[in-house]
């Protein structure tokens, strides 16, 4: 008897997501537009605008969404590896680098890039950015609070964490090297163990 292997069809929406958040990574905002956004989820002009009837700006929030989440999923996954932030953070970074890695450099977390292409333009899309910020703050903030830091400094650690982690996202794209990334997760890990003793 033949095994007949099961051909999985993503749904348009789930595509026309996906596509939108690659483009955006790669593209930023102003750089992609709809009909290539539909190109590269083979769907048509018209069942785009059926499920986003806002056009890109609604496209561009949605995707900001999903890749926020999906950097949320890398951190949870980082800091929730070990009871010590610290070696939490060296973890994420390390997560963090695997993953631009395997997009061969090319893919950045787009919620940073497409909220400073809109700044004074859209206020959905910088709010979801926020938003995102938000969630990842408090995933590092969270851990350090459980591991005996006061809420403030968490709160101003995680915020300080989340800076130079991104810029060493942009050295590490640029440079196609991980070493900036995981040269800030030993800093920070040093940060978050003086913390600890404090």
């Amino acid at each position: 008897m033949v095994q007949q292997t099961e051909h999985v069809v993503t749904p348009t929406r789930d595509r026309i997501l996906r596509a939108t958040v690659d483009l955006l990574r790669r593209q930023g905002y102003e750089g992609t537009g709809v009909k290539q956004i539909a190109r590269a989820a083979e769907a048509t002009l018209g069942s785009l605008y059926h499920f986003f009837p806002e056009g890109k700006e609604q496209l561009a929030t949605e995707a900001l969404r999903m890749d926020g989440e999906h950097y949320a999923s890398l951190l949870r996954r980082g800091m929730e590896s070990s009871t010590d932030p610290a070696e939490g953070i060296v973890a994420f970074a390390d997560l963090l680098a695997a993953d631009l890695r395997a997009a061969n450099w090319c893919d950045s977390c787009m919620a940073s890039a497409a909220a400073l292409e809109r700044i004074g333009h859209s206020p959905a899309i910088q709010a979801g950015y926020q938003a995102a910020m938000e969630t990842w703050r408090e995933i590092i903030a969270t851990r350090l609070r459980a591991a005996g830091t006061s809420e403030e400094k968490a709160d101003d650690a995680a915020c300080f964490a989340l800076s130079a982690l991104e810029g060493a996202e942009i050295q590490s794209r640029t440079t196609q090297s991980d070493h900036p990334l995981r040269t800030a997760g030993t800093y920070l890990a040093a940060l978050f163990r003086g913390l600890a003793r404090e």
